[in-house]
């Protein structure tokens, strides 16, 4: 397989992150739209997209795009892509997900059902049967549909890329691993500057960042779907992307990364995660409430998720807590904060106004990414 478009999805309004990351990994940009980046690489692109991009939820190969205003088109422009290229006569295939905008046809269940009989139209010609077993590798098929213009992904990471396989306890209303590295590479931290988060929870922002303080590709410890597609991806091509992987880290980097929690278990779970990461040295965890945070060095950055409010009892404390945030913030001299909340008066018992506001979904909550900027450390003399 030589050169092929490869779609990867990411949260509503972070694409410049992710093309940024796409760029630097050395692949050309086809397009960016919202909610995703399609981009040009070979099969070895596939492994080296799902193991070291950060702020992507998932690779998918595109191989179809076209204007359905019919469920008679839909099928016929399916059935004319070429399937056989990717699914084994075995193969397992599905139409997993099917999402509708501003289309004529926009009933989710309909548009995976004609999508697959299309699919097994076209495969029961080519492979001379009339039923599949479909006992081999999955191809899971994703569809968008936008002004009717329908573009079609196989995806080849399997579970989200926001697993990576670290995170097996968290606490209330966690944020997603790929949703913190975005944020985080939204600010202008780097690992020689102190980060604190001071309220840690299971730990993302922190484990996000010590990783990439160290070098560590987010996929390097987890399995993908397209591991096991024989007629599109040879294994040395996964191997190799491992071995890159592998040599790039440094877990030894001298690097000052805190965080704190008033929750005793909490953090009990966060240490776990980290030290699932790989990064467990790196981070220090400790009990502190939120009115006792301080800390002695200059030009640091605070990079946090505070409470929302989930729970009606919980609502009542957000005026004081974002309050002795605030206060906690002042005393902090030169340092910038980031913080991502859906509490809409966050500014206001903050107590100064944010000199960067960008929307973002966490899931279906709207949330703000709040960026109060410190002034920047004066360059080392010569």
């Amino acid at each position: 397989m030589n050169k092929i478009e490869l779609i990867a999805p990411c949260h509503f309004g972070l694409e410049s992150v992710l093309k940024r990351e796409i760029l630097e990994l050395g692949y050309e940009i086809a397009q960016v739209e919202d909610g995703r980046v399609t981009f040009y690489g070979d099969a070895g692109a596939i492994c080296r997209a799902n193991i070291f991009l950060r702020s992507a939820e998932r690779i998918l190969i595109k191989v179809g795009r076209f204007r359905a205003e019919s469920f008679d088109e839909l099928f016929e422009a399916t059935k004319e892509i070429p399937w056989e290229e990717y699914i084994p006569r075995d193969g397992k295939f599905w139409v997993a997900k099917a999402a509708s905008v501003k289309s004529r046809l926009f009933s989710p269940s309909d548009i995976q059902s004609i999508m697959k009989k299309a699919m097994v139209e076209r495969l029961k010609v080519h492979y001379h049967i009339k039923w599949f077993e479909e006992t081999g590798a999955s191809f899971p098929v994703r569809v968008f549909l936008m002004k009717d213009i329908v573009t079609v992904g196989i995806d080849t990471s399997g579970v989200s890329l926001h697993k990576r396989g670290y995170r097996q306890l968290s606490g209330r209303a966690p944020l997603t691993e790929t949703l913190a590295a975005s944020l985080i590479m939204l600010t202008p931290w780097k690992a020689d500057r102190i980060l604190v988060d001071p309220f840690c929870g299971s730990g993302t922002f922190l484990i996000e960042a010590a990783m990439m303080a160290a070098n560590m590709a987010p996929g390097m410890n987890r399995s993908f779907l397209a591991e096991d597609w024989s007629k599109v991806i040879e294994k040395r091509f996964w191997y190799e992307a491992v071995d890159e992987a592998n040599s790039l880290v440094d877990d030894t980097v001298d690097v000052d990364i805190q965080g704190y929690d008033i929750d005793s278990e909490v953090l009990k779970a966060a240490r776990q995660n980290a030290d699932d990461a790989g990064v467990g040295h790196m981070i220090h965890f400790q009990k502190r409430e939120v009115k006792d945070l301080r800390h002695p060095k200059k030009y640091g950055f605070i990079i946090t998720n505070p409470p929302y409010g989930e729970r009606l009892e919980d609502k009542q404390a957000l005026p004081r807590l974002y309050k002795e945030f605030g206060e906690s913030f002042r005393n902090l001299d030169s340092w910038s904060a980031y913080m991502i909340t859906s509490f809409e008066e966050a500014e206001k018992y903050f107590g100064r106004k944010a000199d960067r506001n960008r929307k973002i979904y966490n899931g279906m909550i709207k949330t703000y990414f709040y960026q109060f900027m410190g002034p920047k450390p004066p360059k080392p003399k010569k």
